[in-house]
């Protein structure tokens, strides 16, 4: 990859939806080299897809927690099996196996405190193998802008 196609991660990164013709006059090329190098990375797998971005306030879907899970089991099977049940929860949007304090860092996303422990007390605390959950409940977003390449 060279500066051409970094530049196209990053623009692409912010505004998916931009024509090639676009694309093309913001990297410095003409549309043709740009059309093939987008193709490339598509198939590549570097750019693996494109999504909407949705203003969470307007979905009723604005209040966010961030919850610290500790595990009685770090064994492949078990990391598995919380992995699987993890992703059958809609309000996580987010799930990461960390190396540190505790095993996991989840993002929530739920209409408001009381959804938030309804998830919490329903969903979450029955994943497989947690010993014990952490909450820490966001007061302000300040930057969320999904994946962002750093170069």
């Amino acid at each position: 990859m060279d500066g051409f196609d970094h530049a196209i991660l990053r623009i692409l990164a912010v505004e998916g939806r931009l024509s090639v013709t676009d694309l093309a006059s913001r990297i410095g090329l003409t549309k043709s080299p740009t059309q093939a190098r987008v193709r490339r990375l598509e198939e590549q797998g570097v750019i693996y897809g494109y999504r909407a971005m949705i203003d969470p306030h307007q979905i009723d879907a604005a209040h966010i927690a961030f919850v610290e899970v500790k595990m009685s089991d770090t064994r492949e099977t078990a990391l598995q099996a919380f992995n699987d049940a993890v992703r059958n929860i809609p309000e996580i949007e987010e799930c990461h196996l960390i190396a540190g304090a505790f095993d996991y860092l989840l993002k929530v996303r739920s209409r408001d405190i009381a959804s938030y422990r309804r998830v919490l007390a329903e969903h979450i605390s029955g994943l497989p193998y947690i010993t014990s959950t952490s909450t820490h409940v966001v007061m302000e977003a300040v930057k969320e802008t999904g994946a962002q390449p750093a170069f």
